[in-house]
């Protein structure tokens, strides 16, 4: 046989049956192997993982449901297909929780079994793809940031492709969103590394000091002024010049900045003398950038200037997968500093921390968990420890109260069962309907992650399209 056919291993305790499957298979582009019992079946699968499994759920020395939860434990790379002649809903949920890509029910015709093996092999090897893929792009950790999920994946690519250049990049996102950690990691990235990062905000400076703050002064240049003083763009000079919240600069210093950007040169308050510089530009702003110039406040000139490489940071809401993990981050790291003894979160903060809009964003879980940390010691942080509006969602009851009612075997009609990918939308959907469209919710009672269920529905979508 060609070694490079996908392999389908055989877990059925009855010969006569395996050699009926075989039979089925033949003429197929498989690898065939059979065993007997689940210990073998359990080697077979630790040594080398096939693209897919037969797993029959009644074997002579274990359960295969067994053998399933081991599969999705240790993430094993195959696709299990579940053969058994002892259907029931339980075990139809159960496959599906552990990550049954099909359920099908003896006796089973030729027809249906190469379908099945078909797809299995096939979604298989798409995962395999895309697990290459993730290990080749998905971080976690990217300069400063912490988060996988795809929205802030699509982040990390476009500082990876901008921080090279010298092209000035235009930051927006809300408050607390993590736009200096964006502007940090641009910088690291780059070329100017070794060079100086300044940061300046231009909404914390008084607007008569701001023109000093960027550019400098000398010496009797205004009341105050004992000595010459280098503002942020001499500082900045080789390296990177981050201006935050850029809108609530005046018009009268947005034309000297426009200058400063297009020419490299500026001059000191109360100085005639240029001074020019290499400094690569980095702003950001919480506001719509666009408004802000339709409604005047912002020189349509600067803004083109500077909106060469924009970049959006995704809110924290927009990021729901990445919300524990910040968490945790969090937690450990005040916990270290504080010296408490926190170590983990009760399931039902879990569950208001994913339920909850976060409006101020990471700035907001930040000072939700050192609020915790100073007032409370603990192994684990508990509802009550939470301080206003979070406590006021755990009375509420945000953690999961039930489980989602599934159909009555009756309901199921004469066989007692449906096929897998039927009862495994059913059970997907009333969870959203019972979470009232609240998807981390319905994912943290289904045990799976949210991302599972927005693939799955964008699945549903394009096929009912």
């Amino acid at each position: 046989m060609s070694s490079n056919k996908p392999r389908v291993l055989i877990i059925e305790d009855s010969p006569a049956l395996a050699e009926v499957y075989r039979s089925y298979l033949r003429g197929e582009p498989y690898q065939v192997k059979h065993v007997g019992d689940g210990r073998s079946g359990m080697a077979e699968l630790e040594k080398d993982p096939p693209e897919a499994l037969l797993l029959d759920l009644k074997l002579p020395d274990m359960d295969g449901m067994e053998i399933l939860k081991h599969i999705h434990d240790r993430q094993i790379p195959t696709s299990v297909v579940i053969i058994t002649g002892h259907a029931s809903v339980d075990v139809a949920i159960d496959a599906m929780r552990y990550g049954a890509f099909d359920f099908i029910e003896k006796p089973f015709s030729a027809k249906r079994v190469k379908v099945t093996l078909r797809n299995a092999v096939d979604r298989q090897n798409l995962n395999t793809l895309v697990e290459r893929i993730r290990d080749d792009f998905q971080r976690d950790h990217y300069h400063g940031f912490i988060g996988s999920s795809l929205a802030l994946q699509a982040v990390y690519r476009i500082i990876d492709s901008a921080a090279p250049s010298k092209a000035t990049v235009f930051i927006t996102g809300e408050s607390g969103s993590g736009k200096e950690v964006c502007a940090e990691a641009i910088h690291r990235q780059s070329t100017r590394r070794d060079k100086p990062f300044i940061p300046l905000n231009c909404g914390a400076i008084p607007r008569d000091l701001m023109e000093s703050e960027i550019f400098g002064h000398v010496r009797g240049a205004f009341t105050g002024a004992s000595r010459d003083r280098e503002g942020a763009a001499e500082m900045a000079d080789g390296g990177t010049l981050f201006l935050d919240e850029i809108g609530e600069m005046d018009l009268d210093l947005q034309t000297k900045l426009l200058r400063f950007v297009q020419t490299g040169t500026f001059q000191r308050v109360g100085s005639t003398q240029l001074i020019k510089v290499d400094v690569r530009f980095i702003c950001a702003t919480n506001r719509d950038p666009e408004l802000e110039v339709a409604e005047g406040r912002f020189r349509e000139d600067l803004f083109y200037r500077l909106h060469v490489i924009p970049i959006h940071i995704p809110s924290l809401r927009e990021r729901v997968d990445d919300i524990l993990m910040l968490a945790n981050h969090f937690l450990r790291k005040f916990a270290a500093e504080e010296h408490k003894a926190f170590r983990e979160f009760a399931p039902e903060v879990e569950a208001v921390f994913m339920d909850y809009e976060w409006p101020g964003n990471i700035r907001q879980l930040q000072n939700v968990l050192r609020n915790v940390v100073v007032l409370y010691d603990a192994e684990q942080v508990t509802v009550d420890m939470l301080p206003p509006p979070l406590n006021g969602i755990a009375k509420r009851g945000a953690a999961p109260l039930a489980t989602p009612k599934l159909p009555r075997p009756a309901e199921l009609g004469p066989q007692g069962i449906r096929p897998l990918h039927v009862v495994e939308k059913e059970a997907i959907e009333r969870a959203i309907e019972f979470c009232e469209g609240n998807i981390p919710r319905a994912a943290a009672l289904l045990e799976v992650s949210p991302s599972t269920i927005y693939r799955k529905r964008q699945a549903w979508q394009t096929e009912g399209a």
